[in-house]
């Protein structure tokens, strides 16, 4: 069984940093893209941040140059370090998993990051 859990979300200060943590199991990590994506009420799921098998990364705008995304396919878990937190980027942020060839898709149950003073 397939399962995608995220980790490592809470409160913090505008211009603190968090380390979201997603692990997976029951697949084969290696041959699946990862992704953060975010969402808050009343508004569309959002990419945040992708990783894809070969490591090659990819961000919306708004967190370029203060997010990055890794993978440690060693540990099945993908990480995202969020720098210069700002109040906007208060959100629930969920893990994404796609297989390469796409047949499959899976997404974590999300974690909670409040940036507030």
């Amino acid at each position: 069984q397939v399962q995608v859990v995220e980790s490592g979300g809470g409160l913090v200060q505008p211009g603190g940093s968090l380390r979201l943590s997603c692990a997976a199991s029951g697949m084969t990590f290696k041959m699946y893209h990862m992704g953060w994506y975010r969402q808050v009420p009343g508004k569309q799921r959002e990419l945040v941040a992708t990783i894809n098998t070969a490591g090659r990364t990819n961000y919306t705008d708004s967190v370029k140059g203060r997010f990055t995304i890794s993978r440690d396919n060693a540990k099945n878990t993908v990480y995202l370090q969020m720098n210069s937190l700002k109040p906007e980027d208060t959100a629930v942020y969920y893990c994404n998993a796609e297989i390469i060839t796409g047949a499959y898709n899976y997404w974590g149950q999300g974690t909670q990051v409040t940036v507030s003073s």
